[in-house]
């Protein structure tokens, strides 16, 4: 049944395209190309996707006020997601598309400040303020997670896990889907899972 349900929901996501921010957006889909891009990280360093040509890629959009997030940071679920991928050699860059004045949004001295207090462990924290990357890759939600292949070919795109709610609790029996990617292509076998819809709040643009 939960393959079913997989099969119809990643065939509604191909056919249809997202409105964000009052714009009609088509989101990257598994099995494609990752669009390139380049952002502005914490420490004012220009930060493209094709920098890291060749490695394995997470992309992570982040709002440090909604409650969806603070579930995975406040438990520690997403810092050791990030420590398990980047000590493998994956590079995990943390996207805030909230713009000035929403919710969320943070300059990079703030962003900084926010990885320590919370022991967070991205290679990069990537500033969007004006949302372009964001709806670039059709950011509805945060946490919402992208999967790229060393040829940055999206293997899985959606929820972190397949248990959309923010009670801490629910982390017990929920599934790491980010996680379970990797483990599939660690074995150099298709993800079983490419896409699960993402929960959580709506991206601030």
């Amino acid at each position: 049944m939960k393959a079913l349900a997989t099969v119809i929901g990643m065939a509604a996501f191909l056919a249809a395209s997202q409105m964000i921010g009052g714009h009609v957006m088509a989101a990257p889909a598994p099995g494609e190309t990752a669009p390139d891009f380049t952002l502005t990280d914490s420490n004012g360093q220009s930060v493209s996707l094709s920098d890291y040509d060749g490695q394995r890629v997470v992309l992570e959009w982040t709002n440090h006020e909604c409650p969806f997030v603070r579930k995975h940071y406040g438990s520690g679920n997403m810092q050791a997601t990030q420590k398990t991928i980047t000590d493998e050699g994956v590079v995990w860059l943390s996207v805030i598309s909230s713009a000035p004045g929403k919710q969320g949004h943070v300059d990079g001295a703030e962003a900084n400040a926010l990885t320590e207090e919370r022991g967070a462990h991205p290679t990069r924290v990537l500033l969007d303020p004006e949302g372009e990357v964001g709806r670039l890759y059709g950011a509805t939600a945060t946490p919402q997670l992208v999967v790229m292949d060393a040829a940055h070919t999206i293997q899985y795109y959606g929820a972190i896990d397949d248990t959309p709610t923010a009670n801490v609790n629910d982390l017990k029996t929920a599934h790491n889907l980010v996680l379970a990617a990797f483990e599939d292509m660690d074995a150099k076998r298709p993800v079983a899972v490419p896409y699960e819809p993402p929960y959580g709040c709506t991206v601030k643009y």
